[in-house]
């Protein structure tokens, strides 16, 4: 894996596809068509556009974010420069049938390298043969999940080079329908634009992309210079010519064109892709972190200029662009994402067994990460406290379970199941349910028997587990059929180490059930996750 460069910074449907589903079928890797000759592999000259174009992405998210930061002082003030927005609609051009809205807030991140326009002309190797040909290429690919609530935010990056199935999509030029074909993802936008990087997306993973935003290379540039630059830290000097980059060891305060020069830096450290996309995920919290600081917030005048900037950068779809609450829905998350700590993901991925220039998305840990995301079935980390003394509590090993199908669709109450052995709790027995007309019962219950003086206690360890998360009830139902339960996943816990077991409590899965909510995402996730501790202060 060590000559592997291709890896980009970061997509759901219900849980990790099972074995022979449609979803597993879909995400499969399939042997590779031939070669792009378009999208070869890219070694460390720095030539190519791929560090530009995956930072571009990052900085949409300051352009979508926190160009909107007059929100917080008045829209109305800063009217002017929202209207200077570049607005696209393709609504229309997205043929592919959508994912269910789930009330949560998905922002589709982009960086173009079209070299249309004066300030883009001059970047990259490839400016003749794209400029003659019209063309252009994404290898950035980011999506701004927020939670329904609003309260909890990830962001998910994509490898430019993922080999996947894209659907059926029009060419953006000739508006024509082409067929579903296997290539990288990046050539979805090239072909379809960004309506078919949004089908590409929805199809495969199962999250509804609400809007979107693009940004070039000359708006990179002008966002970090109306922030007055960004402060980096280098363990050792740089003196690279192909990214016409000079800088001391220590810290450095970078302005646009130093900016874009690090952050495509690619002959520093090991030289690999993995090390260059941290340097750029922790140089983008930085950029966040200062458009979002009270510094800018309250002065009028670097204010203005930074939302007149990143508007001119920027290029949206008009719903966005003209929504300011949701412009200010994405403010407020970033801003509290700063503070918290900026939570930066990879989705998986493991070499092409065909092509080791290329990556496939891993299993089961991508789907893990998607079904959290389509569900928000992620769980925040809890709050410290100083002062509360820790609570006795119900251990998920004392939690004994029969899980009960009340939806109709078959296999429901196996895959609840081994969701909750995953999360250490032990389940005992499956089951079908229906309500007393033989229909699906809409709400999911939480019950345990009348005669268990603690059976509250533990039934209300696992509500607090599920989305939704019913208030438990007294008194058990009459199941359907039952069966034992045989674990297809290794428990957490064991009986052994798990202490007092409590009485057996039934899960009515209904048909508004989303999820069991996870306290950690797989290891393969936490490991292409960039923590909050590594974006601060640190010399890379």
């Amino acid at each position: 894996m060590s000559d592997y460069r291709g890896v980009s910074v970061e997509d759901t449907r219900a849980a990790p596809p099972q074995p022979g589903s449609r979803m597993a079928r879909r995400l499969a890797a399939a042997a590779p068509p031939p070669k792009d000759p378009q999208r070869g592999h890219r070694g460390r000259d720095g030539g190519g556009g791929g560090g530009r174009m995956r930072v571009l992405a990052w900085v949409s998210i300051a352009a979508t974010s926190l160009m909107v930061a007059g929100s917080l002082t008045g829209y109305v003030v800063y009217r002017d420069a929202f209207d200077a927005i570049n607005k696209k609609n393709v609504k229309e051009d997205i043929i592919t049938p959508r994912p269910r809205d789930t009330g949560a807030l998905n922002v589709l991140l982009v960086g173009s390298d079209t070299r249309a326009g004066d300030g883009n002309a001059r970047y990259g190797q490839e400016t003749a043969r794209l400029a003659d040909a019209g063309g252009k290429r994404t290898d950035t690919i980011i999506l701004l999940h927020i939670s329904p609530n609003r309260d909890q935010a990830r962001l998910v990056s994509f490898p430019r080079d993922s080999m996947v199935d894209i659907p059926k999509c029009k060419n953006e030029k000739t508006k024509q329908e082409m067929p579903p074909h296997r290539a990288m993802i990046n050539s979805a936008y090239n072909d379809g634009g960004i309506a078919c990087t949004i089908s590409t997306l929805e199809t495969l993973t199962g999250i509804r992309i609400n809007h979107f935003a693009e940004v070039d290379f000359s708006g990179f540039k002008n966002i970090v210079d109306s922030l007055g630059g960004i402060e980096i830290c280098l363990k050792s000097g740089v003196n690279d010519k192909n990214s016409k980059l000079v800088l001391p060891p220590g810290k450095s305060l970078l302005n646009g064109e130093k900016a874009l020069g690090y952050v495509r830096l690619r002959n520093y450290g090991d030289g690999s892709d993995i090390q260059r996309i941290k340097r750029q995920q922790i140089f983008l919290s930085k950029v966040i972190a200062k458009a979002t600081s009270n510094d800018l917030l309250t002065d009028p005048v670097k204010l203005t200029g930074f939302i007149k900037s990143a508007a001119q950068s920027v290029t949206m779809d008009p719903d966005l662009a003209n929504d300011p609450q949701k412009l200010l829905d994405i403010a407020n998350s970033a801003k509290d994402l700063t503070a918290k700590g900026v939570k930066l993901t990879t989705v998986p991925w493991m070499p092409d067994p065909e092509d080791k220039n290329r990556v496939v998305w891993e299993q089961p840990a991508a789907g893990e990460l998607f079904n959290s995301i389509v569900n928000d079935t992620e769980m925040p980390e809890p709050e410290p406290s100083a002062t509360a003394a820790p609570k006795v509590a119900v251990k998920p090993g004392q939690v004994r379970i029969q899980v009960l199908n009340a939806t109709g669709v078959p296999g429901k109450a196996r895959e609840v199941a081994d969701q909750l052995a995953k999360e250490g709790f032990q389940v005992v027995g499956l089951g079908n349910y229906s309500a007393a007309d033989g229909t699906p019962v809409a709400a999911t219950e939480v019950r345990y028997p009348k005669t268990a003086e603690t059976g509250a206690d533990h039934a209300g360890v696992l509500a607090k587990k599920l989305n939704p998360g019913p208030d438990p009830q007294a008194g058990k139902v009459k199941p359907g059929t039952t069966e034992p339960y045989v674990p297809t996943v290794a428990p957490t816990t064991t009986p052994a180490a798990a202490g007092k077991k409590g009485p057996v409590l039934q899960l009515v899965i209904g048909s508004d059930f989303k999820g069991v909510r996870v306290t950690k995402l797989s290891e393969a996730v936490e490991k292409n996750t960039i923590s909050a501790s590594q974006q601060r202060n640190v010399c890379v």
